[in-house]
Protein backbone atom coordinates (compact mmCIF):
# COMPACT_ATOMS: atom_id res chain seq x y z
CA UNK A 1 0.00 0.00 0.00
CA UNK A 2 2.88 2.38 0.80
CA UNK A 3 4.24 1.88 -2.73
CA UNK A 4 0.88 2.85 -4.17
CA UNK A 5 0.73 5.91 -1.90
CA UNK A 6 4.16 7.08 -3.03
CA UNK A 7 3.70 6.35 -6.73
CA UNK A 8 0.27 7.90 -7.21
CA UNK A 9 0.80 10.95 -5.01
CA UNK A 10 2.91 12.40 -7.82
CA UNK A 11 1.93 16.00 -8.50
CA UNK A 12 0.45 16.36 -5.01
CA UNK A 13 3.42 15.48 -2.81
CA UNK A 14 4.10 19.11 -1.93
CA UNK A 15 0.58 19.40 -0.53
CA UNK A 16 1.15 16.18 1.44
CA UNK A 17 4.43 17.49 2.88
CA UNK A 18 2.86 20.86 3.78
CA UNK A 19 -0.08 19.07 5.43
CA UNK A 20 2.35 17.07 7.58
CA UNK A 21 4.48 20.08 8.50
CA UNK A 22 1.53 22.29 9.45
CA UNK A 23 -0.08 19.53 11.54
CA UNK A 24 3.21 19.16 13.43
CA UNK A 25 3.22 22.90 14.17
CA UNK A 26 -0.42 22.66 15.31
CA UNK A 27 0.44 19.82 17.71
CA UNK A 28 3.53 21.50 19.18
CA UNK A 29 1.54 24.65 19.89
CA UNK A 30 -1.32 22.62 21.36
CA UNK A 31 1.07 20.73 23.63
CA UNK A 32 2.57 24.02 24.87
CA UNK A 33 -0.81 25.30 26.18
CA UNK A 34 -0.98 23.10 29.35
CA UNK A 35 2.56 24.19 30.26
CA UNK A 36 1.47 27.84 30.16
CA UNK A 37 -1.63 26.93 32.17
CA UNK A 38 0.65 25.49 34.89
CA UNK A 39 2.20 28.91 35.49
CA UNK A 40 -1.24 30.57 35.59
CA UNK A 41 -2.23 28.29 38.50
CA UNK A 42 1.11 27.99 40.31
CA UNK A 43 2.18 31.65 40.07
CA UNK A 44 -0.78 33.82 39.10
CA UNK A 45 -3.66 32.30 41.05
CA UNK A 46 -1.73 31.02 44.07
CA UNK A 47 -0.08 34.44 44.63
CA UNK A 48 -3.03 36.54 43.44
CA UNK A 49 -0.89 38.16 40.72
CA UNK A 50 -3.49 39.19 38.10
CA UNK A 51 -0.75 40.56 35.86
CA UNK A 52 0.65 37.03 35.41
CA UNK A 53 -2.86 35.63 34.91
CA UNK A 54 -3.65 38.15 32.15
CA UNK A 55 -0.21 37.86 30.55
CA UNK A 56 -0.24 34.06 30.46
CA UNK A 57 -3.95 34.01 29.51
CA UNK A 58 -3.35 36.22 26.46
CA UNK A 59 -0.40 34.03 25.49
CA UNK A 60 -2.61 30.92 25.74
CA UNK A 61 -5.23 32.53 23.47
CA UNK A 62 -2.61 33.54 20.89
CA UNK A 63 -1.05 30.06 20.93
CA UNK A 64 -4.50 28.48 20.58
CA UNK A 65 -5.40 30.74 17.62
CA UNK A 66 -2.09 30.03 15.92
CA UNK A 67 -2.62 26.29 16.50
CA UNK A 68 -6.11 26.60 14.98
CA UNK A 69 -4.69 28.38 11.93
CA UNK A 70 -2.15 25.63 11.30
CA UNK A 71 -4.85 22.99 11.85
CA UNK A 72 -7.13 24.55 9.22
CA UNK A 73 -4.23 24.98 6.80
CA UNK A 74 -3.18 21.35 7.30
CA UNK A 75 -6.74 20.15 6.63
CA UNK A 76 -6.86 22.08 3.35
CA UNK A 77 -3.49 20.74 2.17
CA UNK A 78 -4.51 17.20 3.16
CA UNK A 79 -7.75 17.40 1.18
CA UNK A 80 -5.91 18.65 -1.91
CA UNK A 81 -3.31 15.90 -1.60
CA UNK A 82 -5.76 13.04 -0.92
CA UNK A 83 -8.24 13.95 -3.64
CA UNK A 84 -5.38 14.33 -6.12
CA UNK A 85 -4.02 10.95 -5.04
CA UNK A 86 -7.44 9.35 -5.52
CA UNK A 87 -7.72 10.94 -8.97
CA UNK A 88 -4.34 9.49 -9.97
CA UNK A 89 -5.25 6.01 -8.71
CA UNK A 90 -8.61 6.02 -10.49
CA UNK A 91 -6.99 7.23 -13.70
CA UNK A 92 -4.33 4.51 -13.45
CA UNK A 93 -7.00 1.87 -12.84
CA UNK A 94 -9.18 3.08 -15.70
CA UNK A 95 -6.21 3.32 -18.06
CA UNK A 96 -5.16 -0.21 -17.07
CA UNK A 97 -8.66 -1.59 -17.66
CA UNK A 98 -8.74 0.11 -21.07
CA UNK A 99 -5.55 -1.74 -21.99
CA UNK A 100 -7.01 -5.11 -20.92
CA UNK A 101 -7.53 -7.77 -23.53
CA UNK A 102 -10.78 -9.71 -23.47
CA UNK A 103 -8.97 -12.41 -21.51
CA UNK A 104 -7.86 -9.90 -18.87
CA UNK A 105 -11.41 -8.57 -18.58
CA UNK A 106 -12.62 -12.14 -18.08
CA UNK A 107 -10.41 -12.36 -14.95
CA UNK A 108 -12.46 -9.66 -13.18
CA UNK A 109 -16.21 -9.23 -13.02
CA UNK A 110 -17.56 -5.83 -14.09
CA UNK A 111 -19.08 -5.32 -10.64
CA UNK A 112 -15.73 -6.05 -9.00
CA UNK A 113 -13.94 -3.51 -11.20
CA UNK A 114 -16.57 -0.89 -10.35
CA UNK A 115 -16.14 -1.56 -6.63
CA UNK A 116 -12.37 -1.24 -6.95
CA UNK A 117 -12.66 2.03 -8.87
CA UNK A 118 -15.08 3.51 -6.34
CA UNK A 119 -15.28 2.02 -2.83
CA UNK A 120 -11.72 0.69 -2.68
CA UNK A 121 -10.16 3.91 -3.98
CA UNK A 122 -12.28 5.94 -1.54
CA UNK A 123 -10.99 3.78 1.33
CA UNK A 124 -7.43 4.39 0.17
CA UNK A 125 -8.08 8.12 -0.19
CA UNK A 126 -9.26 8.31 3.42
CA UNK A 127 -6.21 6.38 4.57
CA UNK A 128 -3.87 8.61 2.59
CA UNK A 129 -5.39 11.67 4.23
CA UNK A 130 -5.08 10.03 7.63
CA UNK A 131 -1.45 9.13 6.98
CA UNK A 132 -0.38 12.67 6.11
CA UNK A 133 -2.32 14.20 9.02
CA UNK A 134 -3.41 11.87 11.82
CA UNK A 135 -0.51 9.47 11.44
CA UNK A 136 1.80 12.48 11.86
CA UNK A 137 -0.29 14.23 14.50
CA UNK A 138 -0.68 11.24 16.85
CA UNK A 139 3.00 10.20 17.17
CA UNK A 140 4.18 13.82 17.44
CA UNK A 141 1.60 14.53 20.14
CA UNK A 142 2.46 11.27 21.89
CA UNK A 143 6.17 12.09 22.00
CA UNK A 144 5.80 15.81 22.74
CA UNK A 145 3.18 15.28 25.47
CA UNK A 146 5.25 12.51 27.05
CA UNK A 147 8.33 14.77 27.12
CA UNK A 148 6.34 17.65 28.64
CA UNK A 149 4.62 15.35 31.16
CA UNK A 150 7.97 14.01 32.33
CA UNK A 151 9.24 17.55 32.54
CA UNK A 152 6.35 18.39 34.86
CA UNK A 153 6.77 15.20 36.94
CA UNK A 154 9.23 12.45 36.09
CA UNK A 155 7.86 10.16 38.80
CA UNK A 156 4.29 10.16 37.47
CA UNK A 157 5.59 9.84 33.91
CA UNK A 158 6.25 6.18 34.68
CA UNK A 159 2.49 5.58 34.44
CA UNK A 160 2.82 5.71 30.65
CA UNK A 161 5.45 2.97 30.66
CA UNK A 162 2.65 0.57 31.56
CA UNK A 163 -0.29 2.10 29.71
CA UNK A 164 1.21 2.52 26.24
CA UNK A 165 2.47 -1.09 25.78
CA UNK A 166 -0.95 -2.42 26.86
CA UNK A 167 -2.66 -0.31 24.21
CA UNK A 168 -0.08 -1.20 21.54
CA UNK A 169 -0.37 -4.96 22.12
CA UNK A 170 -4.18 -4.94 22.10
CA UNK A 171 -4.25 -2.79 18.96
CA UNK A 172 -1.83 -5.09 17.14
CA UNK A 173 -3.78 -8.23 18.07
CA UNK A 174 -7.06 -6.75 16.86
CA UNK A 175 -5.49 -5.50 13.61
CA UNK A 176 -4.09 -8.90 12.67
CA UNK A 177 -7.41 -10.63 13.35
CA UNK A 178 -9.62 -8.11 11.52
CA UNK A 179 -7.76 -7.88 8.18
CA UNK A 180 -8.95 -11.19 6.65
CA UNK A 181 -12.51 -10.40 7.72
CA UNK A 182 -12.43 -7.14 5.78
CA UNK A 183 -11.18 -9.03 2.71
CA UNK A 184 -14.23 -11.26 2.92
CA UNK A 185 -16.50 -8.24 3.39
CA UNK A 186 -15.22 -6.56 0.21
CA UNK A 187 -15.79 -9.75 -1.78
CA UNK A 188 -19.38 -9.74 -0.53
CA UNK A 189 -19.62 -6.14 -1.74
CA UNK A 190 -18.56 -7.35 -5.19
CA UNK A 191 -21.30 -9.97 -5.19
CA UNK A 192 -23.93 -7.43 -4.13
CA UNK A 193 -22.82 -4.96 -6.81
CA UNK A 194 -22.96 -7.73 -9.41
CA UNK A 195 -26.53 -8.46 -8.33
CA UNK A 196 -27.47 -4.77 -8.66
CA UNK A 197 -25.77 -4.38 -12.04
CA UNK A 198 -27.35 -7.50 -13.50
CA UNK A 199 -30.80 -6.48 -12.29
CA UNK A 200 -30.60 -2.92 -13.60
CA UNK A 201 -29.17 -4.02 -16.94
CA UNK A 202 -31.94 -6.57 -17.43
CA UNK A 203 -34.74 -4.59 -15.76
CA UNK A 204 -37.01 -4.95 -18.82
CA UNK A 205 -36.63 -8.73 -18.77
CA UNK A 206 -37.36 -8.76 -15.04
CA UNK A 207 -40.53 -6.76 -15.64
CA UNK A 208 -41.58 -8.86 -18.61
CA UNK A 209 -41.27 -12.13 -16.66
CA UNK A 210 -42.71 -10.63 -13.45
CA UNK A 211 -39.59 -11.69 -11.55
CA UNK A 212 -39.20 -8.60 -9.39
CA UNK A 213 -40.06 -10.47 -6.18
CA UNK A 214 -37.41 -13.09 -6.97
CA UNK A 215 -34.84 -10.38 -7.72
CA UNK A 216 -35.70 -8.57 -4.47
CA UNK A 217 -35.19 -11.82 -2.59
CA UNK A 218 -31.84 -12.37 -4.33
CA UNK A 219 -30.71 -8.85 -3.52
CA UNK A 220 -31.79 -9.20 0.10
CA UNK A 221 -29.68 -12.34 0.39
CA UNK A 222 -26.66 -10.53 -1.09
CA UNK A 223 -27.20 -7.54 1.22
CA UNK A 224 -27.58 -9.90 4.18
CA UNK A 225 -24.24 -11.52 3.30
CA UNK A 226 -22.60 -8.08 3.33
CA UNK A 227 -24.21 -7.29 6.68
CA UNK A 228 -23.02 -10.54 8.23
CA UNK A 229 -19.48 -9.97 6.96
CA UNK A 230 -19.48 -6.40 8.33
CA UNK A 231 -20.81 -7.51 11.70
CA UNK A 232 -18.17 -10.25 11.91
CA UNK A 233 -15.42 -7.69 11.28
CA UNK A 234 -16.92 -5.05 13.58
CA UNK A 235 -17.23 -7.53 16.46
CA UNK A 236 -13.47 -7.27 16.89
CA UNK A 237 -13.16 -3.58 16.07
CA UNK A 238 -15.58 -2.54 18.80
CA UNK A 239 -13.05 -3.80 21.35
CA UNK A 240 -10.70 -0.93 20.45
CA UNK A 241 -12.65 1.81 22.19
CA UNK A 242 -13.41 -0.03 25.48
CA UNK A 243 -9.77 -1.09 25.86
CA UNK A 244 -8.56 2.45 25.14
CA UNK A 245 -11.09 3.97 27.55
CA UNK A 246 -10.14 1.46 30.27
CA UNK A 247 -6.46 2.32 29.99
CA UNK A 248 -7.18 6.06 29.82
CA UNK A 249 -9.34 6.17 32.93
CA UNK A 250 -6.96 3.86 34.78
CA UNK A 251 -4.20 6.37 34.08
CA UNK A 252 -6.46 9.20 35.27
CA UNK A 253 -7.17 7.41 38.56
CA UNK A 254 -3.50 6.57 39.09
CA UNK A 255 -2.51 10.18 38.36
CA UNK A 256 -5.09 11.63 40.73
CA UNK A 257 -4.03 9.21 43.48
CA UNK A 258 -0.29 9.74 43.10
CA UNK A 259 -0.61 13.48 42.36
CA UNK A 260 -3.04 14.08 45.22
CA UNK A 261 -0.67 12.45 47.70
CA UNK A 262 2.22 14.47 46.24
CA UNK A 263 0.31 17.74 46.70
CA UNK A 264 -0.60 16.82 50.29
CA UNK A 265 3.03 15.92 50.92
CA UNK A 266 4.15 19.25 49.46
CA UNK A 267 6.27 17.74 46.68
CA UNK A 268 3.94 18.89 43.91
CA UNK A 269 1.90 22.02 43.11
CA UNK A 270 -1.76 22.05 42.01
CA UNK A 271 -0.88 23.61 38.66
CA UNK A 272 1.57 20.80 37.95
CA UNK A 273 -1.15 18.21 38.56
CA UNK A 274 -3.63 20.04 36.29
CA UNK A 275 -0.98 20.30 33.58
CA UNK A 276 -0.07 16.61 33.97
CA UNK A 277 -3.73 15.55 33.69
CA UNK A 278 -4.00 17.57 30.45
CA UNK A 279 -0.93 15.78 29.09
CA UNK A 280 -2.44 12.42 30.04
CA UNK A 281 -5.51 13.31 28.02
CA UNK A 282 -3.37 14.32 25.07
CA UNK A 283 -1.18 11.21 25.26
CA UNK A 284 -4.03 8.75 25.58
CA UNK A 285 -6.17 10.51 22.98
CA UNK A 286 -3.23 10.30 20.58
CA UNK A 287 -2.92 6.58 21.27
CA UNK A 288 -6.68 6.12 20.74
CA UNK A 289 -6.36 8.08 17.52
CA UNK A 290 -3.60 5.73 16.44
CA UNK A 291 -5.94 2.77 17.01
CA UNK A 292 -8.55 4.43 14.78
CA UNK A 293 -5.91 5.03 12.12
CA UNK A 294 -4.80 1.42 12.20
CA UNK A 295 -8.40 0.25 11.90
CA UNK A 296 -8.76 2.40 8.80
CA UNK A 297 -5.44 1.14 7.48
CA UNK A 298 -6.63 -2.45 7.91
CA UNK A 299 -9.64 -1.77 5.69
CA UNK A 300 -7.48 0.18 3.26
CA UNK A 301 -4.92 -2.59 3.16
CA UNK A 302 -7.62 -4.93 1.89
CA UNK A 303 -8.73 -2.29 -0.63
CA UNK A 304 -5.14 -1.57 -1.68
CA UNK A 305 -4.56 -5.26 -2.32
CA UNK A 306 -7.60 -5.38 -4.61
CA UNK A 307 -6.51 -2.21 -6.41
CA UNK A 308 -3.02 -3.66 -6.74
CA UNK A 309 -4.43 -6.82 -8.31
CA UNK A 310 -5.82 -4.74 -11.17
CA UNK A 311 -2.74 -2.54 -11.53
CA UNK A 312 -0.40 -5.57 -11.52
CA UNK A 313 -2.52 -7.63 -13.91
CA UNK A 314 -0.25 -8.79 -16.74
CA UNK A 315 -1.65 -7.72 -20.10
CA UNK A 316 -1.59 -10.84 -22.23
CA UNK A 317 -1.88 -8.93 -25.52
CA UNK A 318 0.86 -6.38 -26.10
CA UNK A 319 2.23 -4.63 -29.14
CA UNK A 320 5.55 -3.70 -27.52
CA UNK A 321 7.48 -5.61 -30.21
CA UNK A 322 5.32 -4.41 -33.11
CA UNK A 323 6.46 -2.04 -35.84
CA UNK A 324 4.60 1.26 -35.29
CA UNK A 325 5.16 2.29 -38.90
CA UNK A 326 3.59 -0.88 -40.33
CA UNK A 327 0.08 -0.36 -41.72
CA UNK A 328 -2.39 -2.94 -42.99
CA UNK A 329 -1.94 -3.06 -46.75
CA UNK A 330 -5.08 -4.95 -47.77
CA UNK A 331 -7.91 -7.04 -46.38
CA UNK A 332 -6.44 -10.49 -46.98
CA UNK A 333 -6.70 -12.92 -44.05
CA UNK A 334 -4.85 -16.18 -43.40
CA UNK A 335 -5.23 -18.74 -40.64
CA UNK A 336 -2.27 -21.12 -40.52
CA UNK A 337 -2.75 -24.15 -38.23
CA UNK A 338 -4.53 -21.95 -35.69
CA UNK A 339 -5.65 -23.37 -32.36
CA UNK A 340 -7.15 -21.39 -29.51
CA UNK A 341 -8.05 -22.02 -25.86
CA UNK A 342 -9.82 -19.62 -23.50
CA UNK A 343 -8.19 -21.37 -20.57
CA UNK A 344 -4.75 -21.33 -22.21
CA UNK A 345 -4.58 -25.10 -21.92
CA UNK A 346 -3.77 -27.32 -24.89
CA UNK A 347 -6.14 -30.03 -23.69
CA UNK A 348 -9.15 -27.69 -23.80
CA UNK A 349 -9.08 -26.17 -27.29
CA UNK A 350 -11.97 -24.09 -28.61
CA UNK A 351 -10.46 -23.87 -32.12
CA UNK A 352 -8.46 -26.77 -33.54
CA UNK A 353 -5.95 -26.58 -36.40
CA UNK A 354 -7.85 -24.07 -38.52
CA UNK A 355 -6.41 -23.32 -41.96
CA UNK A 356 -8.12 -20.66 -44.05
CA UNK A 357 -7.28 -18.07 -46.71
CA UNK A 358 -9.50 -15.12 -47.54
CA UNK A 359 -8.70 -12.83 -50.47
CA UNK A 360 -8.98 -9.01 -50.26
CA UNK A 361 -12.51 -7.81 -51.02
CA UNK A 362 -14.00 -11.29 -50.63
CA UNK A 363 -17.33 -11.72 -48.85
CA UNK A 364 -17.32 -14.67 -46.47
CA UNK A 365 -20.31 -16.12 -44.65
CA UNK A 366 -19.92 -18.22 -41.50
CA UNK A 367 -22.59 -20.67 -40.38
CA UNK A 368 -22.56 -23.09 -37.46
CA UNK A 369 -24.41 -24.20 -34.37
CA UNK A 370 -24.18 -22.62 -30.94
CA UNK A 371 -20.74 -23.24 -29.46
CA UNK A 372 -19.14 -24.04 -32.80
CA UNK A 373 -16.57 -21.20 -32.25
CA UNK A 374 -17.77 -18.84 -34.99
CA UNK A 375 -17.26 -15.73 -32.87
CA UNK A 376 -13.98 -17.04 -31.46
CA UNK A 377 -12.64 -17.43 -34.99
CA UNK A 378 -13.24 -13.80 -36.02
CA UNK A 379 -12.10 -12.34 -32.68
CA UNK A 380 -8.58 -13.52 -33.46
CA UNK A 381 -8.40 -11.25 -36.52
CA UNK A 382 -8.24 -7.90 -34.62
CA UNK A 383 -6.40 -9.61 -31.71
CA UNK A 384 -9.24 -9.36 -29.24
CA UNK A 385 -7.71 -12.67 -28.19
CA UNK A 386 -4.36 -14.18 -29.19
CA UNK A 387 -3.92 -17.61 -30.71
CA UNK A 388 -2.80 -20.53 -28.55
CA UNK A 389 -0.91 -22.00 -31.49
CA UNK A 390 -0.42 -21.13 -35.16
CA UNK A 391 -0.51 -17.77 -36.94
CA UNK A 392 -3.18 -15.30 -38.03
CA UNK A 393 -2.14 -12.97 -40.85
CA UNK A 394 -3.80 -9.79 -42.08
CA UNK A 395 -2.49 -8.08 -45.19
CA UNK A 396 0.11 -10.83 -45.50
CA UNK A 397 1.67 -10.07 -42.10
CA UNK A 398 1.30 -11.71 -38.69
CA UNK A 399 -1.25 -9.68 -36.71
CA UNK A 400 1.31 -9.47 -33.88
CA UNK A 401 3.62 -7.44 -36.09
CA UNK A 402 1.13 -4.53 -36.16
CA UNK A 403 0.43 -2.20 -33.27
CA UNK A 404 -3.04 -2.73 -31.87
CA UNK A 405 -3.94 0.80 -32.97
CA UNK A 406 -2.98 0.20 -36.61
CA UNK A 407 -4.48 -3.30 -36.75
CA UNK A 408 -7.81 -2.44 -35.16
CA UNK A 409 -8.11 0.75 -37.18
CA UNK A 410 -8.17 -1.45 -40.28
CA UNK A 411 -10.71 -3.92 -38.87
CA UNK A 412 -14.29 -3.01 -37.95
CA UNK A 413 -16.16 -5.43 -35.74
CA UNK A 414 -19.86 -5.32 -34.99
CA UNK A 415 -20.12 -7.70 -32.05
CA UNK A 416 -23.07 -9.87 -31.07
CA UNK A 417 -23.91 -7.58 -28.19
CA UNK A 418 -24.60 -4.19 -29.72
CA UNK A 419 -23.61 -1.33 -27.42
CA UNK A 420 -24.46 2.34 -27.82
CA UNK A 421 -23.49 5.13 -25.46
CA UNK A 422 -25.25 8.08 -23.90
CA UNK A 423 -25.22 11.00 -26.32
CA UNK A 424 -26.66 11.86 -29.70
CA UNK A 425 -26.92 9.46 -32.62
CA UNK A 426 -24.31 11.51 -34.50
CA UNK A 427 -21.90 11.31 -31.55
CA UNK A 428 -22.34 7.54 -31.39
CA UNK A 429 -21.71 7.12 -35.12
CA UNK A 430 -18.58 9.27 -34.91
CA UNK A 431 -16.99 6.57 -32.76
CA UNK A 432 -16.11 5.12 -36.15
CA UNK A 433 -14.42 8.35 -37.25
CA UNK A 434 -14.27 11.36 -34.95
CA UNK A 435 -13.57 13.62 -37.95
CA UNK A 436 -16.44 12.32 -40.10
CA UNK A 437 -18.48 14.99 -41.86
CA UNK A 438 -22.27 15.13 -41.74
CA UNK A 439 -22.39 13.85 -45.32
CA UNK A 440 -20.18 10.85 -44.46
CA UNK A 441 -22.33 10.04 -41.44
CA UNK A 442 -25.48 10.05 -43.55
CA UNK A 443 -23.82 7.93 -46.25
CA UNK A 444 -22.85 5.29 -43.69
CA UNK A 445 -26.34 5.37 -42.17
CA UNK A 446 -27.90 4.92 -45.61
CA UNK A 447 -25.69 1.91 -46.32
CA UNK A 448 -26.74 0.40 -42.98
CA UNK A 449 -30.42 1.17 -43.74
CA UNK A 450 -30.54 3.44 -40.69
CA UNK A 451 -31.00 6.86 -42.33
CA UNK A 452 -34.75 6.55 -42.79
CA UNK A 453 -35.62 5.77 -39.17
CA UNK A 454 -33.10 8.34 -37.90
CA UNK A 455 -34.78 11.06 -39.94
CA UNK A 456 -38.16 10.00 -38.55
CA UNK A 457 -37.06 11.22 -35.09
CA UNK A 458 -37.89 14.88 -34.35
CA UNK A 459 -34.23 15.72 -33.77
CA UNK A 460 -32.85 13.45 -36.48
CA UNK A 461 -29.15 12.74 -36.03
CA UNK A 462 -29.09 14.90 -32.89
CA UNK A 463 -31.57 12.60 -31.13
CA UNK A 464 -30.26 11.77 -27.67
CA UNK A 465 -29.85 8.06 -26.95
CA UNK A 466 -30.38 6.73 -23.45
CA UNK A 467 -27.67 4.69 -21.78
CA UNK A 468 -27.07 1.61 -23.91
CA UNK A 469 -29.48 2.91 -26.56
CA UNK A 470 -32.58 1.98 -24.57
CA UNK A 471 -34.84 4.27 -26.61
CA UNK A 472 -34.27 2.48 -29.93
CA UNK A 473 -35.35 -1.02 -30.95
CA UNK A 474 -33.00 -3.99 -31.26
CA UNK A 475 -32.99 -3.80 -35.05
CA UNK A 476 -32.38 -0.05 -35.03
CA UNK A 477 -29.53 -0.52 -32.57
CA UNK A 478 -27.92 -3.12 -34.85
CA UNK A 479 -28.13 -0.83 -37.87
CA UNK A 480 -26.59 2.08 -35.94
CA UNK A 481 -23.71 -0.16 -34.89
CA UNK A 482 -23.18 -1.25 -38.50
CA UNK A 483 -23.16 2.40 -39.64
CA UNK A 484 -20.64 3.21 -36.92
CA UNK A 485 -18.38 0.40 -38.16
CA UNK A 486 -18.67 1.55 -41.78
CA UNK A 487 -17.45 5.05 -40.88
CA UNK A 488 -14.02 3.59 -40.10
CA UNK A 489 -13.65 2.80 -43.81
CA UNK A 490 -11.96 -0.45 -42.81
CA UNK A 491 -10.03 -2.96 -44.86
CA UNK A 492 -11.99 -5.73 -43.12
CA UNK A 493 -15.49 -5.59 -41.65
CA UNK A 494 -16.87 -8.35 -39.43
CA UNK A 495 -20.59 -8.63 -38.73
CA UNK A 496 -21.10 -11.10 -35.87
CA UNK A 497 -24.78 -12.03 -36.14
CA UNK A 498 -25.38 -8.29 -36.42
CA UNK A 499 -28.61 -8.42 -38.42
CA UNK A 500 -30.45 -11.01 -36.34
CA UNK A 501 -33.01 -8.42 -35.18
CA UNK A 502 -33.48 -7.02 -38.70
CA UNK A 503 -36.21 -8.25 -41.04
CA UNK A 504 -35.12 -10.21 -44.12
CA UNK A 505 -35.95 -7.39 -46.56
CA UNK A 506 -33.80 -4.88 -44.67
CA UNK A 507 -31.09 -7.52 -44.27
CA UNK A 508 -31.05 -7.97 -48.06
CA UNK A 509 -30.78 -4.19 -48.59
CA UNK A 510 -27.83 -3.98 -46.18
CA UNK A 511 -26.02 -6.77 -48.04
CA UNK A 512 -26.77 -5.10 -51.37
CA UNK A 513 -25.32 -1.80 -50.09
CA UNK A 514 -22.23 -3.66 -48.91
CA UNK A 515 -21.67 -5.13 -52.37
CA UNK A 516 -21.92 -1.69 -53.97
CA UNK A 517 -19.99 0.43 -51.47
CA UNK A 518 -17.54 -2.09 -49.98
CA UNK A 519 -16.35 -3.85 -53.11
CA UNK A 520 -12.71 -3.60 -51.97
CA UNK A 521 -13.45 -4.39 -48.30
CA UNK A 522 -13.20 -7.93 -47.02
CA UNK A 523 -16.54 -8.72 -45.42
CA UNK A 524 -17.16 -11.53 -42.94
CA UNK A 525 -20.76 -12.22 -41.97
CA UNK A 526 -21.62 -14.57 -39.11
CA UNK A 527 -25.30 -15.46 -39.25
CA UNK A 528 -27.86 -17.95 -38.08
CA UNK A 529 -30.00 -17.45 -41.21
CA UNK A 530 -28.60 -18.98 -44.36
CA UNK A 531 -30.46 -16.30 -46.33
CA UNK A 532 -28.04 -13.75 -44.85
CA UNK A 533 -24.95 -15.48 -46.29
CA UNK A 534 -26.12 -17.53 -49.28
CA UNK A 535 -24.97 -14.91 -51.79
CA UNK A 536 -21.48 -14.66 -50.22
CA UNK A 537 -18.43 -15.56 -52.33
CA UNK A 538 -17.79 -18.46 -49.95
CA UNK A 539 -19.48 -19.86 -46.88
CA UNK A 540 -17.64 -21.50 -43.98
CA UNK A 541 -19.43 -24.15 -41.96
CA UNK A 542 -18.10 -24.41 -38.40
CA UNK A 543 -18.59 -27.45 -36.18
CA UNK A 544 -17.06 -28.03 -32.74
CA UNK A 545 -14.17 -25.61 -33.31
CA UNK A 546 -13.24 -26.94 -36.75
CA UNK A 547 -14.07 -26.01 -40.32
CA UNK A 548 -16.51 -28.64 -41.53
CA UNK A 549 -16.87 -27.26 -45.04
CA UNK A 550 -16.13 -24.29 -47.33
CA UNK A 551 -17.83 -23.38 -50.58
CA UNK A 552 -20.62 -21.49 -52.27
CA UNK A 553 -24.23 -22.07 -51.35
CA UNK A 554 -24.70 -24.45 -54.28
CA UNK A 555 -21.52 -26.39 -53.50
CA UNK A 556 -22.36 -26.83 -49.84
CA UNK A 557 -25.86 -27.97 -50.65
CA UNK A 558 -24.24 -30.82 -52.57
CA UNK A 559 -21.31 -31.63 -50.28
CA UNK A 560 -22.02 -30.60 -46.68
CA UNK A 561 -24.52 -32.44 -44.51
CA UNK A 562 -24.66 -29.82 -41.72
CA UNK A 563 -25.31 -26.97 -44.16
CA UNK A 564 -27.97 -28.90 -45.98
CA UNK A 565 -29.76 -29.81 -42.73
CA UNK A 566 -29.74 -26.19 -41.53
CA UNK A 567 -31.05 -24.97 -44.88
CA UNK A 568 -33.82 -27.56 -44.93
CA UNK A 569 -34.94 -26.77 -41.39
CA UNK A 570 -35.04 -23.05 -42.14
CA UNK A 571 -36.98 -23.59 -45.35
CA UNK A 572 -39.55 -25.63 -43.42
CA UNK A 573 -39.84 -22.79 -40.98
CA UNK A 574 -40.50 -20.37 -43.83
CA UNK A 575 -43.07 -22.72 -45.35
Amino acid sequence: MFKIFVKYSKGYRLYAILASLTIMLEVLLEVYIPYIMKDVVNIGISTGDMGIVIQKGVLMVLVALLSLFFGITSARFAVLASTGFAKNVRKALFDKVQSFSFKNVDNFSTASLITRLTTDVTNMQQSFQMCIRMLIRSPVMLVASTVMANKVSGEMGQIFAIAIPVLAISMGAISVSVYPRFRVMLKRFDNMNAQIQENLTAIRVVKAFVRHEYEIEQFNEAAEDVTKAQVKAEKLLVLNNPVSQLVMYSCMIATCWIGGNAIIGGSMLAGDLMSFISYISQILSSVMMLTMIFVNLILSRASAKRVGEVLSEVIDISDADADPSLLVGDGSIEFEDVSFSYSGQGDNLTLKNVNLRIAPGETIGIIGGTGSAKTTLVQLIPRLYDVYDGTVKVGGRDVRSYTLQNLRSAVSVVLQKNVLFSGSIAENLRWGDMEATEAEIKEAAQAAQAHEFIESFPDGYQTELGQGGVNVSGGQKQRLCIARALLKKPKIIILDDSTSAVDTATDAKIRSAFREKLADTTTIIIAQRIASVMDADRIIVMNDGEIDGIGTHEELMQTNKIYKEVYSSQQKGVA
